[in-house]
């Protein structure tokens, strides 16, 4: 008897995602390089990873395929599917092959540096800083220029890691950078220029890259021609998932490694390129085919399988007024009678009452709390409506809390880990010797200065006079940490570090049962790992959340309201979506108001918004907003204009629903305007802070 035929795995595809996921097999060697414009809901990480399996099946090693993502939970996902996708067609008794060189452009970038560390005049034994460590480090170098007893506010050293980062991200002049992003550090520029350079200095002494740097010296190998060269060759396919998201840098990257774009394929939506304020680029996706001669072949995916018609109706019409883009338009047969809502409210009281009690009446609908979202520009929109909803006893959650590694108790247990990695880690045994009873920042910098003139940075712990108050705990202390430099044995090296930390946590912090609780979590996820070295990476790339981070939701409930910036709803979807604050102001933001990129980029934002409801939207419309002490007049009451994205020939697209009239006192709104002017609120704001 014959084996029964294993199905293609491509039947399942429409005809645009089996282009996309085929594309280049017909001819010989590589294909040529491919931009997949994947519409909002239109199964891009399905078709991505249809085109990696297909290109798997079709002979491809997967030792010499590289796939960027975001994220790792994503290369994760990825590498799932891709697994699911070979196991259809391999049968059951297919092996999938692993993708080892699937993973985020700074992770990827970590691995690549580590590789290449000698010929670039790296120390093989870097350490890398997260977002929170660059910072203390920025911080430390700014107070030893005397910059934080300037006469005049200086930026803090938040700030200074925030125009660094910037600078590095978008390859922009500092001047540039300060103007467009920071222009109330304008006056500091030269100050802010030697810090910089005094901070590269600290870093590359202390052999410490921090985030910015893996992308930074990743783009500085591929214009070395011989190192772009060889990987050039080591990869013969190259993917990029969500490339609107890129920056200059990780296309410099791209572009370096595979100047004539052979076996190049990136997938995204340039409607959905929302994080200028992270230096991405929606140059990078609106250009890409230009950069190869031929130019690189554009396929859409525009049938959506998440929304609505009339949903989708009004998205393409908000998204076809951009000045510039990648055309397509989204459809799908889910048709229904329901359109968009447009509804306007008094004011930012009146639209927390209507909110929940719609969130309620969708719930006895049927329709779970988790399966709503409620979506705003900024976080501080939603305040009214957290205590709206903690009155009315219906528990959320809103996302973006604390994160693992920003919390206290993490970051003091991996700098004993990340010190004695690395002896010459200023800043992780800065924090790490104080930890000691009896050990201030003083006695912590000359131990440090000690460990910097010593041939065995190590050996100078035990050399070192703690006082004699401190000698004791200070030798428990000496003795952890060169156990841990001398003798690495992973994981049992952090649970020796845990108990030591677990004696001193009292003394250090508060709420210790639920820091105990995250220590646990941190010994399981280093488990999981092969070495101390993978283990820092990684956490340092892409950390977990904190268990004791979350906000908004109680344990006892197993369903919850969801409350997100639009930026962290990207790539979500709910039943029923609310949109608050759909005015001038608030989206566009009356900071965003500058710029022809800046105005662009605030109409995708609400695209991508538009685009995350399947069943239900709604745009709520407050009429006046409480303003206080702007202006001669006082406190006051402002009356606020419709989005301007939603101009007045798009409003046969939305059902329009008044609510309850103004308060008794109060005078009538105006009949509501068409697209105008931003809201004065936002000159008001600006002056302000002048």
């Amino acid at each position: 008897m014959s084996d029964p035929v294993s199905p293609d795995p491509l039947d399942s595809l429409n005809p645009e995602q089996r282009r996309a996921a085929t594309f280049g097999a017909e001819g010989p060697g590589l294909p040529p390089p491919l931009l997949v414009i994947a519409g909002a809901g239109s199964g891009k990480t399905t078709t991505l990873a249809h085109r990696v399996a297909h290109l798997l099946r079709q002979g491809a090693d997967p030792h010499r395929l590289l796939l960027l993502t975001f994220s790792r939970r994503a290369a994760q996902e990825m590498e799932r599917r891709v697994g699911a996708v070979l196991q259809q067609s391999l049968g059951r008794e297919g092996t999938p092959p692993a993708l080892p060189w699937a993973g985020t452009f700074h992770a990827v970038g970590a691995r690549l540096l580590r590789q290449y560390a000698g010929r670039i005049g790296l120390s093989e034994d870097f350490s890398i800083h997260d977002r929170g460590d660059a910072e203390d480090l920025m911080g430390m170098v700014r107070q030893a220029r005397g910059l934080d007893a300037q006469a005049q506010r200086f930026p803090l050293k938040g700030t200074c890691l925030a125009i660094y980062s910037r600078v590095v991200n978008s390859q922009q002049p500092l001047g540039d950078v300060l103007h467009q992003a920071f222009p109330w550090c304008s006056a500091w520029a030269g100050e802010l220029h030697a810090l910089f350079g005094a901070y590269v200095e600290a870093k590359q002494a202390q052999q410490v890259l921090d985030y910015d740097d893996l992308l930074l010296y990743w783009a500085g190998m591929m214009a070395e021609p011989a190192i772009a060269a060889e990987l050039d060759a080591a990869f013969d396919h190259v993917l990029v998932d969500e490339y609107q998201d890129t920056n200059r840098l990780q296309s410099a990257i791209l572009l370096g490694m595979k100047p004539h774009g052979r076996g190049v394929t990136v997938v995204g939506d340039d409607a959905q390129s929302i994080y200028g304020f992270r230096a991405a680029t929606v140059r990078n996706i609106l250009d890409f085919p230009g950069h190869f001669t031929p130019p690189a072949d554009i396929i859409a995916l525009e049938r959506n399988y998440r929304s609505t018609q009339p949903i989708l109706a009004a998205s393409n019409a908000v998204i076809a007024r951009a000045a510039e883009r990648h055309a397509k338009t989204l459809w799908t047969d889910r048709e229904a009678s329901q359109r968009p809502e447009l509804v306007n409210v008094s004011d930012e009281a009146g639209q927390a009452r209507w909110v929940a009690d719609q969130v309620l009446e969708r719930r006895e609908e049927g329709v779970r709390l988790t399966s709503q979202a409620v979506l705003f520009r900024t976080a501080t929109h939603s305040a009214m409506l957290e205590l709206e909803l903690v009155r009315r006893n219906i528990p959320f959650k809103k996302f973006g809390g604390l994160r693992f590694l920003e919390a206290g108790h993490i970051k003091d247990v991996l700098s004993l880990l990340r010190w004695a990695q690395n002896p010459r880690n200023r800043l992780a045994g800065f924090r790490a010797a104080q930890l000691v009873p009896g050990i201030g920042p003083a006695r912590s910098a000359r131990l440090l200065d000690a460990m910097a003139a010593h041939a065995e940075p190590v050996s100078a712990l035990a050399e070192f006079d703690p006082g004699a108050g401190a000698a004791q705990p200070w030798a428990a202390f000496a003795g952890v940490i060169q156990a841990l430099a001398r003798t690495p044995a992973w994981p049992a090296d952090l649970e020796r570090a845990v108990a030591w930390y677990d004696e001193q946590i009292e003394r250090l912090h508060d709420e210790v049962p639920v820091r105990r609780k995250d220590l646990e979590q941190l010994v399981r996820i280093a488990a999981t790992y092969p070495t101390r070295e993978r283990f820092l990476t990684d956490l340092a790339l892409d950390p977990p959340d904190a268990t004791s981070g979350e906000s908004g939701v109680p344990s006892r409930d197993e369903d919850y309201l969801i409350l997100s910036t639009i930026h962290s709803a990207k790539g979500q979807e709910w039943h029923s979506v609310y949109l608050l604050n759909a005015v001038d102001g608030c989206i566009p933001s009356d900071l965003a108001t500058g710029e022809t990129e800046e105005i662009e980029e605030e109409r995708r934002l609400l695209y991508v918004a538009l685009t995350r409801a399947k069943t239900r939207l709604q745009l709520v419309v407050p009429q006046r907003f409480y303003i206080r002490q702007q202006g001669p007049g006082g406190d006051r009451h402002v009356y606020a204009a419709r989005t301007r994205f939603i101009e007045d020939g798009m409003l046969a697209l939305f059902e329009r629903k008044p609510t309850a009239p103004l308060p008794p006192g109060m005078a009538q709104a105006p009949p509501e305007p068409g697209r105008g002017p931003a809201i004065d609120l936002a000159a008001r704001m600006r002056a302000h802070w002048r």
